[in-house]
Order: structure tokens, then sequence, then C-alpha cells
């Protein structure tokens, strides 16, 4: 196999295609990471299957056993042993294996590669709007000075060459005239939360839902964090009733024996919204089935797992209204293609005014990534 490369001078040049050195540790650790997710952040069920993988594809070799990469992950502070002290001391607890900080962020990083590329970090705060004015990101575009602009955006280079030009070199005197500033541009902050149904569906049917989409999770923190650190992610997860995890804890997330409450994750996604100072707001909802539970005022659950219950549609459209009113859209990604449930879909996204895609898991980090980039746009 060849490598090829263009010069401009001499055409197209062939040389050999040398492999990658890969490290025996990264080889395995890449596999690692995605049973890991799979299993939960379950360290101990991730080996027994690399040992399963070993035995059909001959992952590890005398010269490198499972047993030599966790000695290598516990000496890279991947994992630790549960009642390991905090002064560093790996390795001498006799607890079991956990996963540091270390491995939770490099689950999420690699996570980011799988779905959406080897993104590189761009400039803070890269939401950027059509509207030019006083802004804290520069251009590259000059104009005139006007009254009223900001002497912070004059372009003092271009000042005192347009005073150059004007003046002489002789003499060198700068007049408003000869002012340039730069045109900056708005930065738009985003807040999003993103709601995963973690409902008994999630695994049924013999299709692992939930793994997909902590992936994407995963993926969409990391992605936030490197390009859009000024945005803000909270996640929140919905069975019979809603609660917050952290991002940390989205490696162990696990499907419940649950219905589906849909208004409690509503309810929940607008008021951490509305603790939010910036203007543009977001909803990710994540979900492979209808809603099918309420909780009364009397602290009961109300469920219907037989179609669609009106009582419980009702409320969900409801909460899609009263987001629309709160200047919140939703975005709902339905992993399913019941009819029925397109019927419920529409209507929702309807009183919403939001957006609905009706998909599978295999482009769902996808879709996810380009709609957060479409919503970038500030809301004047």
């Amino acid at each position: 196999m060849t490598d090829k490369q263009f010069n401009f001078q001499q055409g197209f040049t062939f040389s050999k295609h040398i492999p990658e050195d890969i490290s025996h540790f990264d080889r395995v650790f890449d596999v690692f990471k995605d049973l890991l997710t799979h299993t939960s952040g379950d360290i101990e069920e991730a080996f027994e299957w690399l040992d399963m993988l070993d035995k059909e594809y001959d992952i590890f070799t005398d010269e490198y056993t499972l047993e030599d990469f966790e000695e290598d992950l516990r000496k890279r502070g991947y994992i630790k042993k549960e009642d390991d002290s905090e002064d560093g001391n790996s390795g001498k607890g006799k607890g079991k294996n956990i996963l540091t900080a270390k491995l939770e962020a490099a689950l999420r990083e690699y996570a980011l590669d799988q779905i959406f590329g080897k993104l590189k970090k761009s400039g803070i705060g890269n939401h950027k709007t059509n509207k030019s004015g006083v802004g804290d990101e520069r251009d590259g575009e000059n104009r005139n000075f006007q009254y009223g602009d900001d002497l912070s955006s004059i372009n003092m280079t271009e000042s005192l060459k347009n005073a150059q030009i004007n003046n002489g070199i002789s003499d060198l005197r700068m007049t408003e005239d000869d002012l340039i500033v730069e045109e900056t541009k708005h930065k738009a902050q985003m807040s999003t939360v993103l709601m995963i149904d973690i409902s008994h569906s999630m695994i049924l049917y013999g299709e692992d839902r939930i793994t997909p989409a902590k992936k994407v999770a995963m993926a969409l923190v990391e992605l936030i964090k490197r390009k859009y650190p000024k945005d803000s992610i909270d996640i929140i997860v919905f069975g019979n009733e809603a609660w917050p995890i952290k991002i940390k804890d989205l490696p162990y997330l696990q499907v419940g024996p649950y219905h589906t409450n849909t208004v409690a994750g509503l309810e929940l996604a607008m008021d951490i919204l509305r603790r939010k100072r910036n203007t543009n707001k977001q909803i990710f909802m994540i979900t492979d089935g209808k809603p099918s539970c309420l909780k009364l005022p009397t602290g009961e659950y109300y469920m219907n797992s037989v179609g669609l219950d009106e009582k419980i549609v009702s409320e969900c459209l409801n909460k899609a209204a009263q987001a629309r009113k709160l200047k919140i859209p939703i975005t709902t990604f339905m992993i399913a293609q019941d009819p029925y449930l397109r019927q419920f879909v529409n209507a929702f996204t309807a009183q919403n005014k939001g957006k609905a895609f009706l998909t599978g898991l295999s482009g769902l980090g996808q879709m996810i990534f380009e709609d957060y980039e479409k919503n970038r746009i500030k809301r004047i």
C-alpha cells in the first residue's frame, strides 16, 4: 500500500505506506472504553467482556496480557481501588476497581471522536450572529469611525497608517477622519437541557437504546466544553419521575423499571432554564416511547401503557405550550417509528413550534450535533 501526496512542481508523488505505530495499551484502550459505556461503568464486567473477546479475536498476546493492561490502567491513573486514599497511593486499596475522573473524561472524549469526529478546540463562545455592533469577537472587517463607537474597537495600526497618508510623516497628527474601527460580532450563549428517557423500554425488544443515548450525551458535553465553553448544558433523566444527573455520572447511567413521565422531565427542564440569565435556551429530548405516566397532586402515580392516554397527552401538550411562551424550543429525537407515535410527536411539536426527528440510533449523534449548531443564532 502507498501514501499519495501532491507537489505543485512535481505533481503526485508516491511513497510506501508506513502503518501508524499504536502501542499495545492504546489498541486495547479503545475497545475497553466502548465496553465500559455498555456496562455502565462496571469495570469488572468490562474485563470479563475483554477476556471473552480475547478468546475469539486474540486481543492480548504473551507479550501483553489482560493483567498488563489492568496494571497500565492503574499506573496511568484511569482506575483505582474503591478504598484508595486521596493521596494518590493507587493500587494499595483492597476494594473493587472503580473509574477515576480521568477515565470519565476519556470516555466523553472517546464518544465525541466516535460521533462527531476529531474536533479541534476553537475560540471561546463561538456562537456568532449576523448582527454587527459592540461585541466581543473581532471579525476582521474595518470601517471609518462613527460617533458613538467604543474607543476599544479602534484599530490603531490602520488609524496610524491613515494619519501618515493624510498628514505626512513630518507633521504626524491624528484626527477623527483618520480613525478606523474593527467590526465586532456579538456571541450568543446557549443554555441547553438534555432530557434522556430511562424507562424500561430503552432496553426492550432486543435493542440497546440507552448506550447510544449515553454516548450522544457524553459527546455533546465534550463538544460544548471544547468549542463553546461559555454555553451551559444540564442533563436530566426521566422515568416515573425526573431528576438531574451530574456530567461525571453519565457513564454509569442505567435504565430502570420505569414508565415514561415526560411531563416531569419537561417541568424540571423548564425550571432549570428559568434560572439561566442568557436569552438562548433550548431543550433536547431523547425518548423511544409515548408518555405513559403522571404524578398526581396527591403524590400518587397515574399510569397507562396502553395506547395514547388522553389525560397524559393533554398534560404533555400543555407543557409544550408553556415552553413556547417562555421562548424555549424543544427538539424531540424519537427513537421509534410507530405510526401512532408520529401523531403525538407532531401534535407536541406544533404546540411548542419546535422540531422533531423520528430516527433510528445510527444517525442520532450527528443529528443532535447539527441541530445544536443551527440553534446557535441569537434570537433578538
